[in-house]
C-alpha cells in the first residue's frame, strides 16, 4: 500500500466518525423527546459501518494489488433506529401521557451515548495524527529524494 492510500483510508474513516458523532449528538439531544413529528418518541439511531471496496469496474480491479482489493477504507453503511422499545413512565399530568397516564420516553442512555461520543472523538483524533504522519512520511520522502 502506498501512502496515499493511507491517507485516503484515514480520510474515509474520519468523514465515517463524523457521521457518528452527528448521529450520537443527535441522541443525546433527544433523549427526553416523547414527541415527534411522525408520532411517538424520539427513536434512538444507530451507526453501521462497513468496508469501502476497490473500485466496482473490472479495470480498478485488475490494477489493485492484493492489499488494495479489501482495504480501501471505512464507511457508514446505514443509519438504523434502535428496535428497543420505549420506555413507559406513569406521569399521568404530561400532556403525551396515554389515557392510562403513561409517557413513552426513549430509549436513549446519556451516559452510554457519552461514552460512544468520546469513543468517536478519540477515534476521530487518532486518524488525525495517522494522516499528520504520513504527511511527515511523504515530506521526507520528498527531502531524500531531492
Amino acid at each position: 500500500m502506498n501512502l496515499l492510500g493511507v491517507l485516503e483510508i484515514s480520510g474515509s474513516a474520519l468523514t465515517a466518525e463524523r457521521q457518528r458523532a452527528e448521529v450520537l449528538a443527535s441522541n443525546l439531544a433527544n433523549a427526553q423527546t416523547t414527541q415527534t413529528a411522525k408520532g411517538g418518541p424520539y427513536q434512538r439511531q444507530l451507526v453501521i459501518f462497513g468496508t469501502q471496496k476497490a473500485g466496482s469496474s473490472r479495470f480498478a480491479r485488475a490494477f489493485a494489488d492484493f492489499s488494495d482489493r479489501y482495504a480501501k477504507g471505512v464507511e457508514v453503511k446505514r443509519v438504523v433506529p434502535d428496535p428497543t422499545p420505549p420506555v413507559q413512565r406513569f406521569e399521568p399530568g404530561h400532556p403525551d401521557a396515554d389515557s392510562q397516564g403513561y409517557v413513552a420516553y426513549p430509549t436513549v442512555n446519556p451516559i452510554e451515548e457519552m461514552v460512544n461520543l468520546m469513543g468517536a472523538a478519540r477515534a476521530y483524533e487518532l486518524n488525525v495524527a495517522a494522516v499528520q504522519a504520513t504527511k511527515n512520511m511523504i515530506s521526507q520522502s520528498f527531502q531524500i529524494l531531492s
